[in-house]
């Protein structure tokens, strides 16, 4: 089992600790393609200008992103760092859903080893609370959000065929005869993590040894961290399915982040037809996201905005050389997991 859960008071209790040596931090986002999810982006770091966050938004994106995309991501004050695409060495796995083969990609953030420390974000997340105190938790552990067993893109898991979740535990015990509990579990669209050389070729190596999984890199992720994961709050990483499947661990008043990964939740695409999303507390996180996004005043006003010449490219290492190219078909989206 992983360590306990981290309260939210130890958590904030360590914000006004002192740090020494080497402490520059940022948080990070990632993004694909030319779709809408720029948008996400957009709003997730004029979020983090409206709670006054410390910290740069770092925008890791793939090649395919057009320049009229890194050019609007550069006028909110983001800094934009070219990847290059992941692929896991075997692609016939059926994901849960079909676009997260892109999404080990986000893998090369663990290279970005000019910060010290970053919270990863991804961009259907809106922060509606300063999360800063999260850069001062203890170094050495991954800390994320516990996920839920209860939807259907879980069917194929033991959890999901039993009823088991890990945010309700004493509602349905894990039976005896099948062994130990499973691990903790935790939602990769938020985390907190310390880059580093050293990780990052050991998730690249482990990765072409690893089959694919329904859940791409979150199930990787769980896997590698399994014995340094450090679960925190709810607040954390409210994801929206938890409003009907675990209302008694929501209080929408105390939450700081939200994550909009239920389907039909994204705000920029909203239409309140999909199952869940004419509930009221959907309607009013729906309206507070483009609050924040239509609010002029929380654009970047930087004399001068990062310009492409500025920007530093993480570059692929040599083992990567021999993955193949997906045979799946790239649809590159942000994961919604």
């Amino acid at each position: 089992m992983a360590p306990p859960e981290v309260p939210a008071d130890v958590l904030q209790a360590t914000s006004n600790s002192t740090t020494t040596g080497y402490s520059k931090r940022a948080f990070v986002t990632f993004l694909a393609g030319d779709a809408d999810y720029v948008k996400g982006v957009v709003g997730l770091a004029k979020g983090l200008r409206k709670v006054k966050s410390e910290y740069s938004l770092v925008v890791a994106i793939l090649p395919d992103v057009p320049e009229e995309h890194r050019e609007i991501l550069r006028s909110q004050g983001c800094i934009v760092q070219e990847i290059e695409p992941i692929y896991p060495p075997e692609n016939q796995i059926k994901f849960a859903m079909a676009y997260y083969v892109i999404n080990y990609s986000k893998l090369r953030i663990w290279n970005f080893e000019e910060y010290s420390k970053m919270i990863y974000l991804d961009a259907d997340i809106q922060v509606y609370e300063n999360i800063d105190h999260l850069f001062a938790t203890p170094n050495g552990y991954f800390y994320a959000v516990m996920d839920c067993f209860c939807e259907k893109t879980w069917s194929h898991s033991p959890q999901h065929k039993i009823g088991y979740c890990q945010q309700c535990p004493d509602k349905v015990s894990w039976p005896a005869d099948m062994g130990s509990p499973p691990p903790l579990y935790f939602n990769a669209g938020m985390f907190v993590f310390e880059p580093s050389r050293l990780t990052y070729n050991s998730l690249l190596q482990t990765l072409q040894v690893v089959p694919p999984t329904p859940f791409a890199e979150q199930d990787f992720l769980n896997m590698f961290f399994q014995k340094t994961y450090k679960p925190i709050p709810n607040i954390y990483n409210l994801v929206l399915a938890n409003l009907w499947r675990h209302p008694e661990n929501v209080q929408l008043d105390q939450v700081n982040v939200v994550h909009y990964c239920a389907a039909g939740s994204k705000p920029w695409r909203y239409t309140g037809k999909e199952a869940n999303m004419d509930r009221e507390d959907i309607k009013v996180l729906v309206a507070k996201w483009w609050e924040i996004y239509n609010d002029d005043s929380l654009d970047f006003k930087a004399e001068n905005p990062v310009t492409a010449e500025e920007e530093t490219f993480s570059k692929p290492l040599s083992i990567m050389v021999s993955l193949p190219e997906p045979t799946i078909p790239y649809l590159p989206a942000p994961s919604a997991a």
